[in-house]
């Protein structure tokens, strides 16, 4: 099969696909839909995505036949909050989360050894696994009644939210998940119970002397080497962070060139040492600097970085890539990228070069590879 991108946009969901003639888009579903995340599971190769109707609320869609036809599945749901419902921490917003579902944040499929496990991050800071391939979902309970999850606050959105789930493919019990704002948590035991693993991460939008608080850190994303599960990548709210030791601890690296802001990252699936990221000026401004579309890479553990721009606008071009819109394919050569002005670009030599696949989509969410 030819190497195909699924790519999630504000008006609907699209396959690209690799030919004789170079990448092109190929397919479309849910046209005029805001498809919001889409997740292809390499065990069944399965297609996973996800329908944020505003009003009426948000709807999953599964594909088993690459994307000819979908059905629609289960979408995870809150329990009621009982009546006499007291938080056990002060909210950090002031009030306490809505038990309801506003957003599919994060898809992960299990383990090699878990035959229809599927988990899902969502916004308002609600964990979902599913045993029976997104037919029925099941919240986690211990990372919800944890007291320290009413303490997590909204980054951009205005609830805490689960972005990142990171299943060790050596041990499928082991779950690294990101939340903004609310740190890196991390269970061994399959969701059984829960603990902050944001050590050494530093947010400098906190009060004097509270920087380093675990609970409080805005990591935009978590990203897992598969071959050297150990190794992870943050990208945070003010900076790049690397974790060698699975999360224990996490140590920032500095002097990152235009800047260390922005939402993606990317990690070779064989080489931990090199990672891809997608830099913007941060906080309220949120553009590339000085209208340039570039791709930093480090191929040394963040020593060093370069930064990439063969293919890419240089001039007047002010495309945000958000958290989900970059991605890796299992070969670590071909990468994927696509902005909230449109444009997707496509590079089949680890990032040196980049050629555009579009240039005019709805915003884009998220883009996937297929793997095997």
């Amino acid at each position: 099969m030819s190497p195909r991108c699924h790519i999630s946009t504000r008006k609907g969901l699209f396959t690209a696909e690799r030919g004789p003639a170079g990448w092109r888009i190929a397919a479309t579903h849910f046209l005029g839909d805001n498809c919001t995340l889409t997740m292809h599971d390499p065990r069944t190769g399965h297609l996973f995505t996800a329908l944020n109707h505003g009003h009426f609320g948000v709807k999953l869609h599964r594909s088993t036949d690459s994307g000819a036809t979908w059905t629609e599945i289960a979408t995870p749901k809150y329990p009621e909050k009982p009546a006499d419902y007291v938080p056990k921490s002060a909210p950090a917003e002031g009030r306490p989360a809505e038990w309801s579902l506003k957003l599919v944040w994060s898809f992960a499929p299990g383990g090699p050894d878990e035959p229809g496990v599927l988990w899902c991050g969502t916004l308002p800071g609600g964990l979902f696994k599913s045993t029976d391939n997104g037919d029925t979902w099941e919240l986690n309970r211990p990372l919800w009644d944890d007291p320290l999850r009413e303490e997590w606050s909204g980054g951009g959105a205005e609830e805490p939210g689960v972005h990142s789930i990171c299943v060790d493919p050596r041990d499928a019990r082991r779950i690294i998940i990101g939340v903004s704002c609310g740190g890196a948590w991390m269970t061994d035991d399959g969701g059984a119970t829960w603990r902050l693993s944001g050590r050494g991460m530093r947010a400098e939008y906190m009060p004097p002397g509270q920087e380093f608080e675990p609970n409080s850190q805005d990591p935009h994303l978590i990203a897992q080497c598969p071959a050297n599960p150990d190794v992870l990548w943050v990208q945070h709210h003010n900076g790049i962070f690397r974790s060698t030791d699975h999360a224990a601890s996490w140590y920032e690296i500095t002097g990152v060139l235009p800047s260390a802001f922005g939402f993606p990252v990317a990690v070779h699936p064989q080489d931990p040492d090199t990672a891809w990221f997608v830099p913007a000026v941060k906080d309220e401004k949120r553009y590339p600097a000085n209208g340039r579309v570039v791709v930093n890479r480090t191929r040394d553990g963040g020593q060093t970085f370069e930064t990439l721009t063969t293919g890419l606008p240089q001039e007047h071009a002010y495309d945000l890539v958000f958290r989900h819109a970059l991605d890796v394919d299992e070969g670590g050569e071909r990468l994927a990228f696509g902005s909230t002005t449109g444009s997707v670009w496509i590079s089949e030599d680890g990032g040196d070069s980049w050629a555009a696949v579009s240039e005019h989509l709805p915003p884009v969410y998220a883009v996937c590879f297929e793997k095997s």
